[in-house]
């Protein structure tokens, strides 16, 4: 197998499973509803959708980096409901 055609496929598989997780991300960035405010899960909502338009921009130039997509948005929503919890006092 050409050194080329196993990059390609290795960060292929890296940017399917980078996908998938980011669906998972996804989800609770979607049932984060039940504690966070409409006026910060909107944004959030969006910040989740400039991420997925990142992750796909990664995986069209076949970068190594795309798992940092998910652990990136899987960071800032758990900032947020920190944050939004201990500072803002958000309660389900």
């Amino acid at each position: 197998m050409p050194t080329d055609t196993a990059r390609a496929a290795g960060t292929l598989l890296f940017a399917v499973a980078a996908g998938a997780a980011h669906l998972v991300v996804g989800y609770f960035y979607l049932t984060s509803g039940l504690v966070v405010p409409v006026h910060a899960l909107l944004p959030l909502w969006l910040v989740w959708l400039v991420l997925a338009a990142w992750l796909i921009r990664l995986a069209v130039r076949r970068s190594w980096w795309t798992p940092l997509v998910p652990v990136a948005a899987a960071a800032l929503l758990v900032l947020v409901l920190v944050v939004g919890d201990q500072v803002l006092g958000w309660q389900a």
